[in-house]
């Protein structure tokens, strides 16, 4: 099994389908607090739905040559959440990332050290020259994230994203591969 290491206490690893019933209950359990800015709640109804939704991610596994494109983010042995690229354009080398953590895992500093991670894994193992975060403008939290790696802010898009009864506006970071080459020793030190 794929397993990027970050510490004695983080880690990404490759989703199995035997992570269907933990990633449902963790959904489930966050839904409530996670349902503010993600709009896809609602469609995870079962260990079923889960299931499948692992399935879709290991079929991109091939489709992407071996390299995956979502991890689970693994917290002193339990899943806490999941980051990964939502799109990679292999022509223009451009990830968009995704991310979310369950709420009892907030605040533990889990997802600065499993991003910077999936930032490393994109430029260096996928050759990615691009990485781009869109996130709700009133989304201070995750905004945070990426301000905080190095990206800059490069616009807003109007009414991006319907979440159950209201658009909202997305901002749009971007970090390139020589910036992040440039900061990635300054951030080891």
């Amino acid at each position: 099994m794929l397993i990027h290491r970050i510490d004695e206490e983080v880690s990404l690893r490759l989703f199995t389908i035997d992570d269907a019933e933990e990633f449902y209950t963790l959904t489930i359990r966050s839904k409530a607090y996670l349902k503010e800015w993600l709009g896809w709640l609602d469609y995870v109804e079962s260990v079923q739905d889960t299931a499948e939704n692992i399935k879709l991610r290991l079929t991109e596994l091939v489709e992407n040559g071996g390299y995956p494109k979502s991890f689970a983010i693994i917290h002193k042995g339990k899943m806490a959440g999941t980051i990964g690229f939502n799109d990679i354009n292999k022509l223009n080398k451009i990830g968009v990332v995704g991310y979310w953590l369950g709420e009892e895992f907030q605040g533990k500093g889990i997802m600065t050290k499993a991003f910077k991670r999936l930032i490393e894994y994109g430029f260096k193992d996928l050759g990615l020259n691009r990485i781009e975060v869109r996130v709700a403008v009133e989304n201070m939290n995750s905004r945070a994230l990426p301000e905080r790696l190095g990206f800059r802010k490069e616009g807003e898009l109007r009414k991006a994203e319907w979440l159950y009864d209201h658009y909202v506006d997305h901002v749009i970071y971007g970090l390139l591969a020589e910036e992040w080459n440039i900061l990635s020793p300054k951030r080891n030190s």
